[in-house]
């Protein structure tokens, strides 16, 4: 009788992680459809599709954070499959390269957690530490930078041939006729001033919004799976995210050899972009952190994102303020500054 107990229950958890399994098997695959048709959507040619396109991660995070990484693999695998047979297998290695992966590492990443045994007296059963937002972040960027770097070598391998095959590249897609016979002189040299621009700033600019689409995505997905109930982690304290030290130094060494000549210096400048960007959310953080107690907050952090989305290059401003974070511990500064809340005399 003991022994049939134990066979029956042996047999219920084996059915219970085959479900889980084909549970989780079911999700990846849903979310790699939706992944797969959001990338898709671009070929329609219209504004809304731009922005669908940019959306293509996030079922495979959404799976992730609410199942497990292992669904969020299988999306962002059958997507890359997907697509690789619309589009042919070049599509599938630089979705995978370019969206899957990263969507996949960065939901793996923000499910870690390591047991912390609780101080003496406080209580006996361990608590988690998560794995933190900042670090998250700078994951994020390291990403976007080693996408745009991923796509370097199919327009060269040395500098000057990555800026003729970029420039060649834009001039057929702009159809702006820099350099084709019968086009007056004048015209010519300033659609080769407009390319020659664009050459140069494309690389950091990709890195950027690389950066940007990949902790949008991220933000989203947590909340749509915390909406739904099955974010198994705490909500971060975003506005108190830190960096470590190291990566501002690597935003200084990164942003020095950008002035470097040649492919050193293209490289230099698309991880200098990537990782100015995420100071960028630091110093963002910080303005959300110290404007707690303001009763103008909403109209300062209203201001602040409209100054972001109209001018665009105060992020500038915010890198710099990210960067005094990381060096000097800014909100610390102005926290001791402030003292402990006076005491009301009744």
């Amino acid at each position: 009788m003991v022994g049939t107990d134990v066979g029956s229950a042996s047999n219920r958890s084996n059915g219970a992680g085959q479900l889980g399994m084909m549970q989780t098997g079911l999700i990846g695959i849903g979310a790699g459809a939706a992944a797969a048709l959001l990338f898709a959507s671009v070929t329609s040619g219209s504004w809304l599709s731009v922005i669908l396109f940019y959306l293509a991660p996030l079922p495979i995070m959404i799976a992730g954070l609410g199942w497990t990484h292992w669904a969020s693999l299988t999306a962002a695998i059958v997507a890359a499959g997907a697509i690789g047979l619309i589009f042919g297998g070049a599509f599938f290695l630089a979705f995978l390269a370019g969206a899957g992966i990263p969507a996949w590492w960065l939901t793996y990443l923000s499910l870690l957690a390591r047991p912390l045994t609780a101080t003496a007296g406080a209580s006996d059963q361990p608590s988690l530490e998560w794995y933190p937002p900042g670090r998250l972040v700078l994951w994020a960027a390291a990403l976007a930078a080693l996408v745009v770097l991923f796509a370097i070598p199919n327009f060269g391998l040395d500098a000057e041939s990555f800026r003729t095959g970029l420039a060649s590249a834009l001039n057929r897609m702009l159809q702006l006729d820099a350099g084709r016979d019968g086009v007056p002189a004048a015209d010519a040299e300033r659609a080769k001033r407009f390319i020659d621009f664009f050459v140069t700033v494309i690389p950091p600019a990709a890195a950027v919004l690389a950066t940007v689409t990949s902790l949008v995505n991220l933000w989203l997905a947590g909340r749509i799976v915390r909406f739904s109930g099955r974010l198994t982690r705490p909500w971060p304290e975003i506005a108190a995210m830190v960096f470590p030290p190291t990566a501002a130094i690597a935003l200084g060494v990164a942003t020095v050899l950008s002035f470097v000549d040649g492919l050193v210096g293209i490289v230099a400048g698309v991880v200098a972009a990537s990782l100015c960007m995420a100071h960028a959310v630091l110093g963002l953080a910080v303005v959300h952190d110290v404007t707690r107690s303001l009763n103008s907050r909403p109209f300062i952090i209203g201001g602040v994102y409209a100054s972001l989305a109209v001018l665009g290059w105060p992020v500038l401003i915010f890198a710099v303020l990210g960067l005094v974070e990381t060096l000097f511990g800014l909100r610390a500064r102005i926290a001791s500054k402030r003292g402990p809340p006076a005491s009301t005399i009744t």
